[in-house]
């Protein structure tokens, strides 16, 4: 059976995680209201952050900027692009 939740980001109840996808409270909180539409938009962004700002994953720092802008993009005020990123046609 699927789990719903009411979406944080989209606005509307749709299919939930499977479970937390990230440690700790932050995690907890994605599980409990976040859909698994709205965090494959984010894996998206987080995917073009890391491109963009050619960040490394075992980068204590990077890791700490990229937990920063999820928190942004599902409970803040919306994480943004980098300056003068373009999207791909």
């Amino acid at each position: 059976m699927t789990r719903t939740v009411q979406c944080i980001k989209l606005g509307r109840e749709a299919d939930g995680l499977e479970r937390p996808p990230y440690p700790g409270e932050l995690g907890q909180r994605i599980f409990e209201s976040v859909s698994r539409e709205a965090w494959q938009g984010w894996v998206q962004h987080q995917t073009m952050l890391i491109n963009e700002y050619r960040l490394s994953t075992i980068d204590p720092k990077a890791r700490k900027f990229i937990e920063g802008e999820m928190e942004k993009y599902f409970f803040g005020t919306g994480a943004s692009a980098p300056d003068g990123y373009t999207p791909p046609q």
